[in-house]
């Protein structure tokens, strides 16, 4: 447990954010009755309260101000004024300003110890855009709030942890991506997050960027010329790492439990399995009615964990949406943190 507050930042109003948030409440009031778990909800006061009021809540949560002494287990900070009213579903400026209003107060608030760490729901890239601020999603955002380069992603499932070499960018950039700088930087991060999460000796293996780790040269070098090398200087530096993996079968190793992480080298590689095991589908009408999964962002200065979905806008404000990805975002954050030291629910 952590003494302090963990902020938890709305995200895009319009989306799915407030409801969960409420939801994450209701469910976790025991914990934050007794003082082991201490929440500062970070966006809309509007959102919130027609989340509650849609979703006929009665959990109290109660307006604090940034500077204020002491606030209560349970609280909300206004991100900024109230404009024209945002309404669920509906992709809006005034949406993307919140969201980006939400994650610096929450950034700064985090940076001066007033709260352990930083938990987002999730916003619109393109709502974001349209009120100004030019970020691809989170990741970047708090990159640049934080004053750092070189951030890496990291997605959590039960034992699946896929940490990232890239992400948001081409498919035909990947390889002038995976340098062995930038791989050795995500060994070792990954690394240290897993020492902080409580796995004493950490096992990491590295995914082959090309089909059969490049076939010895047939499908690319990279394999051979970047990942191997890099691989074979952690491991002289007394790191638990091997590679590369060919991408086929790295991830039914992984969760297998041959290796306690895996390194992918783009986005896709490491969401895909990720996300597959995260979302459980409903046969009989093809929706997915829960899911699974966090977002831990590793490099920074502060601890910030998310969800692992996206804002949701076709269900937001329909009373649908799951909350169990926040709540598990809400445990990785405060693991991370010196909290809590059991794995979350699987």
């Amino acid at each position: 447990m952590t003494s302090r507050h963990l902020a938890i930042t709305m995200g895009d109003p319009a989306g799915i954010g407030p409801e969960i948030i409420v939801k994450a409440c209701i469910g976790l009031q025991e914990r934050i009755a007794k003082g082991d778990l201490r929440l500062l909800i970070i966006g809309s006061g509007a959102a919130l309260e027609g989340a509650k009021a849609a979703l006929g809540a009665s959990v109290a949560i109660p307006r604090v101000e940034a500077d204020d002494r002491d606030w209560p287990n349970l609280c909300f900070l206004q991100a900024d004024a109230e404009g024209t009213p945002i309404h669920p579903g509906v992709l809006s400026a005034d949406g993307g300003r919140f969201a980006y209003k939400a994650v610096e107060q929450g950034v700064r608030l985090t940076q001066a110890g007033r709260t352990a760490a930083i938990v987002t729901a999730p916003l619109n890239k393109e709502a974001l855009n349209k009120a100004g601020f030019h970020y691809p999603g989170h990741t970047e955002m708090l990159a640049h709030l934080t004053g750092v380069r070189g951030s890496v992603m990291l997605l959590a499932h039960g034992n699946m942890r896929v940490s990232h070499v890239s992400t948001h960018v081409a498919l035909e950039d990947v390889p002038k991506r995976l340098t062995p700088e930038r791989l050795r930087q995500v060994i070792d991060l990954t690394n240290d997050a897993l020492l902080r999460l409580g796995i004493a000796r950490p096992k990491i293996a590295i995914a082959a960027l090309n089909p059969h780790a490049g076939e010895g040269g047939l499908f690319g070098r990279q394999d051979i010329d970047v990942s191997a090398p890099t691989i074979a200087k952690a491991v002289a530096d007394g790191l638990d790492v091997v590679g590369p993996v060919p991408g086929d079968t790295i991830f039914v190793k992984l969760r297998a439990g041959q290796f306690d992480a895996a390194v992918a080298m783009y986005h896709d590689q490491g969401h895909i399995p990720v996300k597959l095991l995260g979302f459980q589908v409903d046969p009989a009408t093809g929706r997915w009615q829960e899911l699974s999964g966090v977002n831990i962002t590793l490099g920074l200065p502060i601890i910030r964990t998310s969800v692992d979905h996206g804002t949701a806008f076709d269900i937001a404000g329909k009373g649908i949406a799951n909350e169990h990805s926040l709540i598990e975002a809400i445990d990785y954050a405060e693991r991370l943190a010196g909290g809590i030291s059991s794995a979350p629910k699987q």
